[in-house]
């Protein structure tokens, strides 16, 4: 069973809160899902840190 998590991260394109589920089943993974506003496509980067947090970072296409 996936272990999913939701969060609120901010689009890189245009600023707006959007809420995206996480699946927290594997560390380091990266992968890209569009914007539900602008529909952009972010790229995710998702791991755990040393405490065992879950850290989500985004970034748009050309970085």
């Amino acid at each position: 069973m996936n272990h999913q998590e939701e969060i609120t991260v901010s689009c890189p394109y245009c600023g707006e809160q959007i809420n995206v589920l996480i699946d927290c089943t594997y560390n380091g993974q990266e992968y890209i899902e569009d914007c539900q506003v602008c529909c952009r496509p972010i790229t995710f980067f998702v791991q755990y840190d040393e405490y065992n947090t879950i850290q989500v970072n985004t970034r748009h296409e050309n970085e």
